[in-house]
C-alpha cells in the first residue's frame, strides 16, 4: 500500500510559479506521475518519473515549463511549475504505478488532489 499527500497548490498570476509536492507512505518503490483535471475534463496525464529518477515523461503542453523530480530519502516527488498558463488551472493528482507510465490506467495509488489556480 502507498499513501500519497500532495501539497503546493494555490493562486499564481500568468507567468508565474508553483511547486507541488507529493509525500509518500508506505511501499515507495514506485514510479511516480502527476496527473491533472481541469473542470468538465477528463484527468490528464502531466509528467512521470521512474523511481530511480533517471527516466521522465511530459505531456507537450507541459514541456519546457514543467520539471518533475524526487527525493527518495524523503520519499517526496516533486512537480516545478514555471511560465504558467490559465490553460493549466486545474486539480492536481499525484499518482504511483509500478511502471514508468503516462497511461492513467498504469496508476494504482493516487493522492486526494491540490488545487492550482492560474489568473490572466
Amino acid at each position: 500500500q502507498v499513501q500519497l499527500v500532495e501539497s503546493g497548490g494555490g493562486l499564481v498570476q500568468a507567468g508565474g510559479s508553483l511547486r507541488l509536492s507529493c509525500a509518500a507512505s508506505g511501499r515507495t518503490f514506485y514510479a511516480m506521475g502527476w496527473f491533472r483535471q481541469a473542470p468538465g475534463k477528463e484527468r490528464e496525464f502531466v509528467a512521470a518519473i521512474s523511481w530511480s529518477g533517471g527516466r521522465t515523461y511530459y505531456a507537450d503542453s507541459v514541456k519546457g515549463r514543467f520539471t518533475i523530480s524526487r527525493d527518495n530519502a524523503k520519499n517526496t516527488a516533486y512537480l516545478q511549475m514555471n511560465s504558467m498558463k490559465s490553460e493549466d488551472t486545474a486539480v492536481y493528482y499525484c499518482a504511483a504505478s509500478r511502471m514508468t507510465s503516462p497511461q492513467y490506467s498504469e496508476y494504482a495509488y493516487w493522492g486526494q488532489g491540490t488545487q492550482v489556480t492560474v489568473s490572466s
